[in-house]
């Protein structure tokens, strides 16, 4: 079963598209100041655009001057580029079950992050990719450069269907990025599988990707700390299998120190493998953790 698409209004307002514009200005400005000199670079996936020029000191080599402006001037110059890196920005988003039943928070906590990262790499003219995770990936979107894209964004974004089982592994050994370029890699999830170990294994898999590698997981506080005692019968969401308990004060209990440890795991495990891991609620302010995000550093933020 499926859950109906999610309307545009319900993801993003105007106002919040204007303060993204003003930090996708702050991030450009920032990307200028850091990467501005007349040296040349050997990596790939560069373009350097011509901003200025300076006087020649003897210090310098020799093949920056600029001879054309010597001729006419008699005096030695050389000059100034800024350098921007091209990137590939790929962006995953789990569409599985357990990321709208029972909290459908987290769906939209999950997608406002997948466009408002889209957004930032289309302002900075890099090429965005979106995919869906289930029970392989799926590409939404083909790579898109240009702002003026956000709209195809966010209209594939706000149709995705959510539901379904999500086996990780076998999506994230479907995932090839690019190798022709560096990439910057979002897999936004709660990052729930088969058994405990399915994300263990997932994050191996994500260590062989190219490039620079994030993992947001998106949880509810319900999911952590469920208010249930007595007698329940719980629903897995994804395989639709009911169980009978009978849940004391302590079973919850033992059930929270299971979940924190998951959690932490997760987190250990995506630091030995270098990769950025950062968990957000459903229910928190999304503006200030996406600025949380994007303050850890990363290649698309200029950090």
């Amino acid at each position: 079963m499926t859950a109906a698409p999610l309307a545009r209004e319900d993801l993003f307002d105007a106002a919040f598209l204007d303060r993204l514009r003003s930090l996708a200005v702050r991030l450009r400005k920032r990307r200028a100041l850091s990467r501005r000199g007349n040296q040349s670079t050997p990596a790939t996936g560069f373009t350097r655009e011509f901003k200025d020029y300076r006087h020649y000191t003897p210090r310098e080599d020799y093949r920056a001057i600029d001879w054309r402006l010597y001729a006419r001037l008699d005096k030695l110059f050389v000059r100034l580029y800024e350098e921007t890196q091209e990137l590939n920005l790929h962006i995953l988003v789990d569409t599985s079950a357990s990321m709208i039943e029972p909290h459908r928070e987290k769906r939209q906590q999950a997608l406002r992050f997948a466009v408002a990262l889209a957004y930032l790499g289309l302002a900075g003219q890099q090429r965005v990719s979106l995919y869906t995770l289930g029970d392989t990936v799926h590409q939404q979107l083909p790579p898109l450069r240009g702002q003026g894209n956000i709209e195809k964004v966010i209209h594939v974004a706000s149709k995705v269907s959510f539901g379904g089982l999500t086996d990780l592994e076998k999506s994230f050994a479907d995932f090839h990025p690019t190798r022709q370029r560096y990439g910057v890699i979002f897999v936004i999830s709660d990052f729930f599988g088969r058994d405990v170990t399915t994300a263990r294994e997932a994050v191996k898999r994500a260590a062989s990707w190219p490039g620079e590698v994030h993992f947001l997981q998106i949880l509810h506080p319900d999911e952590r700390s469920p208010n249930l005692e007595g007698e329940v019968e719980l629903s897995e969401v994804e395989t639709g299998e009911r169980r009978r308990f009978w849940l004391t004060k302590r079973d919850v209990q033992r059930y929270t120190d299971a979940f924190d440890a998951f959690c932490d795991e997760l987190s250990r495990e995506c630091a030995s493998h270098r990769i950025d891991f950062m968990q957000c609620g459903a229910d928190e302010a999304f503006e200030q953790r996406f600025l949380d995000l994007l303050n850890r550093g990363s290649a698309l933020g200029g950090a």
